[in-house]
């Protein structure tokens, strides 16, 4: 699934070739892309055409696009895409060819590129939600995010980030680390690649218990995040195959850079140690032993039982 830095990527592509445009016309190829739009497909169409989507934010990996009417007042709505797994927000010329899992297309008024929602595995959704505060034409301010948006927390890139409320926040919580890091209440945007990678940086084994940090060691978990997040923004997001992709189709290149994300036995960059992989959560984790000892008296998982005769 993309995390902060893919859909951040995503976002300023949106600002770039999308804000500012009037909606002329909408299509839904599939009823799963709206979805999570209660009304149903033919409101959604109604909700948008006509509208000017002003600008582009983000909150964690959700991406919404404040709408104007025709006269500039705003309409006290919102575009809200989530991408899923596989979902992807293309630019492209309307002489282009529809892409074998395109679920929804925006033309505009200025007749120009028209805008594509991709998505092979339709996990991902779009809606129109109203904006608790009416964002204003050519931005939302802070607050004004969708209802469904407010319980996710500010990313550590965002300058009203709290250092010491989150710091405190994280001690408080009885849980490992990495699955703090993935609690999107907690902190926003970061998922299983750079909570890995963040790790690393900090010396700390994700299954080390919150409530044995120290200060310093919360400090420096929170630099690796914020330095993995700001690297991996610069190379447009991590792609490992043609799913994740900005809004030209071109894939980001952090997969180059990744110390132990998915290097399971190759040596550690830091120390030369072979990378371990560990079952979390339905997933893969990846570590280094000697940089990022597992805690002790830390429970292992019971053996699986041989199956009856």
């Amino acid at each position: 699934m993309p995390e902060l830095p893919e859909v951040e990527v995503v976002r300023r592509g949106l600002e770039q070739w999308v804000a500012g445009r009037t909606v002329a016309a909408v299509e839904v190829h599939h009823p799963r892309a709206v979805r999570r739009h209660l009304e149903g497909a033919d409101s959604f169409v109604a909700q948008l055409t006509g509208r000017t989507l002003t600008a582009a934010h983000r909150r964690g990996k959700y991406l919404w696009l404040p709408l104007a009417e025709p006269d500039g007042a705003p309409s006290g709505g919102a575009l809200v895409a989530h991408l899923g797994m596989s979902g992807q927000l293309l630019v492209e010329k309307p002489s282009q060819p529809d892409e074998t899992h395109l679920r929804a297309r925006f033309t505009f008024t200025d007749g120009g590129r028209e805008l594509r929602f991709v998505d092979q595995r339709t996990f991902g959704g779009l809606a129109v939600e109203e904006l608790p505060r009416g964002g204003g034409a050519g931005g939302a301010i802070a607050a004004d995010i969708p209802s469904r948006l407010a319980h996710i927390a500010i990313d550590p890139l965002d300058g009203t980030f709290d250092e010491a409320a989150f710091s405190a926040a994280l001690r408080r919580r009885r849980t490992e680390v990495k699955r703090a890091l993935l609690d999107q209440t907690l902190i926003g945007g970061v998922g299983n690649i750079y909570a890995d990678e963040a790790l690393w940086r900090a010396r700390l084994h994700g299954a080390r218990p919150t409530d044995k940090l120290t200060r310093g060691q919360v400090a420096d978990l929170l630099d690796g995040v914020r330095d993995v997040l700001g690297e991996a923004l610069a190379q447009g997001g991590t792609s490992f195959d043609s799913l994740y992709v900005d809004v030209n189709g071109q894939s980001g290149y952090f997969s180059r850079f990744l110390a132990v994300y998915g290097q399971a036995d190759r040596p550690c960059p830091r120390c030369g140690t072979p990378i371990r992989r560990e079952s979390f959560m339905n997933r893969s984790s990846f570590s280094c032993p000697q940089c990022q000892p597992s805690p002790r008296g830390r429970r292992k998982p019971a053996a699986p039982r041989a199956p009856r005769a």
